[in-house]
């Protein structure tokens, strides 16, 4: 059952602070002083003289005396809605025969009164002073100060708990941090797919955390933290959740940006608090999402002065590394942006490991598929496996939402499962947004864009090594009238000179069809030309890829931080920017002009695949091949079998026994090397030293030729 926090909140205390105030008013102005008339000391005389008075009282009070009597007759009074504060009685004129008035307490004034008072035979009665009427003025004199104290007390947190992820105002330098290990952390390494050597990584420090005796004894110091690195949407933060459902110890989150407020010091206050609540918990995982909102370098800042960030940063090295040490803690953070990261931040001691959570490959990425649709009923036509090959760069965030699109879109077209169509049309919304089948397009303009994406697919067919025509389509859709998708043959991590040059001139491909067609120039091809020069521009000033310009590298492809970067010049001079232009020129054009060749060349099949989409809008790979080498459409037929074994997504024990099975082979390895070693060290066999010999010269010949350069690392 749920505790009411009511009685504790600020917005109540309000609500009685208006009550109290409303009734003390109401005591001292409201409706009691209506029923009676208020009149002076001159008044009350002159009517007690015109004998219009029947009776009244006199009591002695705070240094005067209080008269409360009747009139003979009854008596208007007038309305005071100009000086009454309750707007109930504001337009009420009220008859009374009492009055009250109030007398100076000097012998001449009180003589008259009781002169008077014989004379017209009127009733006087004389009354002790009231004990009580100091300590009444006391109370409403000193009520209000009371209460608004206690109102502010309360407001100001001093009332309540102590605890740290209180909103008051005096918890600003408490950590909103929480151990969330305490609501059962339920995701496991098992939910966790596409990243199995970033789980090996984090073995050790579960084993760590589970067993510290095991290290100790060898004199062995567990990483002080561990940041993960890489693109959104890669599992960085579920990586950490996973760690701490594994670890079963205290786990404290908090954001980047939650040690940053308004006040200065405040920032460095919540790093002290957070590293003393995982102190007494030790040992502990402190996970901190986002770290860069923090932990950006230092000297950076645009506007001078105290920097806030910079302080919180400087208490976040010392609770890491510092004087006292923080023995039992593991912080494991997360980020996107590593490089703009202050270096005293990454250095051993601090983040031991930086593990990169990159893209995962298609065998990682089936294993994210099948995560995903454990709750989501697919058809018998899916395969997964299939969706994986065609979803290369997705990161695990883009497959889910891929996923939950196709069931949203299952359920738009009143389906019980998710068929392979469902998933067709959510990777086409994921790519390139909604179709909008109904956007009225001239017949002209429809055949435009029909011969221009029918270019792209012609020069794709052609230049097909390494990339391959997965689909093309008019179907306008977002910004898009048309679009082709060219997937990779399999995932690649480095791409040749000639494959770059194929790309550019693929891209190329729908602005020669129009010029070639039409003899026209359309508008759009704006995004292809912004991809091709930026491949172009690349290849000159990044990869060293240029005749002219030779291997030297122009431009860096980091990306840019302004407090880093803000006015730093570029790195050549006017006559280099001249020749990387002219470069970038000479190569595009050589693009356009073999574009030009291939189209002119492969006409029939251009006219025959652009008919085809205007007729049936849209052409898969198979029909593309089919057109394409035939002439035909494609005949049914049973579907390729996979390239791969299937993948799931391993548990911890899995990737324990992974990475054990890995150091063994590595072992063995070192071994057997060590070994072979010593036996061409004491004067082997003839036969090994001249294998021995020409195993070194092939190792020297990677590296005669001035163009070969070290594999990267």
């Amino acid at each position: 059952m749920k505790k009411n926090n009511f009685l504790k909140s600020s917005g109540f205390w309000i609500l009685v602070f208006l009550a109290v105030i409303a009734v003390v008013t109401m005591m001292t102005r409201g409706v009691g002083n209506q029923s009676s008339q208020t009149i002076s000391t001159t008044e009350f005389i002159e009517a007690l003289d015109n004998d219009e008075v029947a009776e009244f009282t006199m009591q002695p009070g705070a240094g005067v005396w209080e008269i409360v009597g009747e009139y003979q007759e009854e008596r208007t009074i007038e309305s005071e809605s100009k000086t009454n504060d309750l707007l109930l009685f504001d337009d009420q004129n009220l008859t009374t025969k009492s009055f009250r008035s109030r007398v100076l307490p000097n012998d001449s004034t009180l003589a008259q009164i009781g002169e008077i008072s014989e004379e017209s035979n009127t009733k006087v009665t004389i009354l002790e002073q009231d004990q009580s009427g100091a300590w009444v003025s006391l109370l409403f004199t000193v009520l209000p100060l009371v209460i608004f104290v206690f109102f502010m007390y309360m407001m100001m947190g001093q009332g309540g708990g102590q605890s740290g992820g209180g909103r008051n105002v005096m918890n600003f330098g408490k950590t909103k941090s929480e151990d969330v290990s305490k609501k059962n952390v339920k995701v496991r390494f098992s939910d966790v797919a596409g990243a199995e050597e970033e789980k090996q990584e984090l073995v050790e420090v579960v084993e760590f955390l589970k067993d510290p005796r095991r290290f100790t004894a060898l004199g062995a110091r567990i990483p002080a933290g561990v940041l993960l690195e890489g693109p959104p949407g890669t599992g960085k933060t579920l990586l950490a959740k996973a760690v701490a459902g594994e670890a079963g110890v205290p786990f404290f989150s908090i954001s980047g940006s939650e040690f940053v407020e308004m006040f200065v010091g405040v920032g460095a206050s919540r790093v002290r608090d957070l590293f003393e609540n995982a102190k007494k918990s030790a040992p502990a995982i402190i996970f901190i999402d986002e770290i860069d909102a923090v932990g950006r370098q230092r000297g950076a800042g645009m506007g001078g002065g105290h920097d806030e960030r910079e302080q919180t940063l400087n208490q976040l090295l010392v609770e890491m590394d510092g004087f006292s040490g923080n023995e039992g803690i593991i912080v494991i953070a997360a980020t996107n942006r590593s490089d703009v990261l202050d270096p005293a931040l990454l250095r051993p001691g601090r983040f031991d490991r930086q593990i990169l959570v990159g893209r995962p490959d298609v065998k990682g990425r089936e294993a994210i598929l099948k995560v995903h649709a454990r709750n989501k009923p697919l058809a018998t036509d899916v395969d997964l496996k299939v969706v994986a090959q065609q979803t290369p760069g997705f990161s695990g965030a883009d497959l889910e939402n891929l996923l939950n699109e196709a069931a949203l879109v299952a359920a738009r077209r009143d389906k019980t499962k998710i068929d392979a169509l469902d998933i067709d049309e959510a990777h086409d919304r994921v790519i390139a947004g909604p179709a909008k089948k109904d956007k009225a397009i001239s017949k002209k303009e429809r055949e435009m864009v029909a011969y221009h994406e029918a270019g792209h697919t012609v020069v794709g067919m052609v230049l097909s090594d390494a990339r391959t025509v997965h689909k093309v389509t008019i179907v306008p859709r977002g910004r898009a009238g048309g679009y082709a998708i060219m997937l990779p043959k399999e995932d690649r991590f480095l791409m040749t000179k000639e494959e770059m040059f194929e790309q550019v001139v693929g891209l190329l491909g729908g602005r020669v069809a129009e010029e070639i067609v039409f003899n026209v120039q359309t508008t759009g091809a704006s995004n292809d030309f912004e991809q091709a020069t930026a491949l172009v521009r690349s290849m000159v000033t990044e990869y060293g890829m240029s005749e002219q310009l030779g291997t030297v590298q122009y431009e860096g492809n980091r990306q840019v931080f302004l407090g880093r970067d803000y006015g730093n010049t570029r790195a050549y001079s006017e006559n280099i920017a001249y020749q990387i232009d002219s470069e970038v020129r000479s190569i595009m054009s050589a693009a356009h002009d073999k574009a030009h060749q291939i189209i002119e060349e492969r006409r029939a099949e251009l006219n025959l695949i652009a008919e085809k989409l205007l007729e049936i809008e849209t052409l898969d790979e198979k029909t593309i091949k089919s057109l394409f080498e035939t002439g035909r459409m494609p005949a049914e037929n049973a579907t390729e079998q996979d390239e791969y074994p299937s993948e799931k997504a391993a548990s911890f024990e899995d990737a324990k026994r992974a990475l054990e099975k890995k150091e063994a082979e590595k072992v063995q390895r070192d071994k057997r090397d060590h070994e072979e070693g010593e036996d061409f060290a004491s004067g082997g066999d003839s036969s090994n030293r001249d294998d021995d010999e020409k195993t070194n010269d092939s190792y020297s010949s990677l590296f005669d030729d001035e163009d070969d350069e070290f594999p990267p690392r």
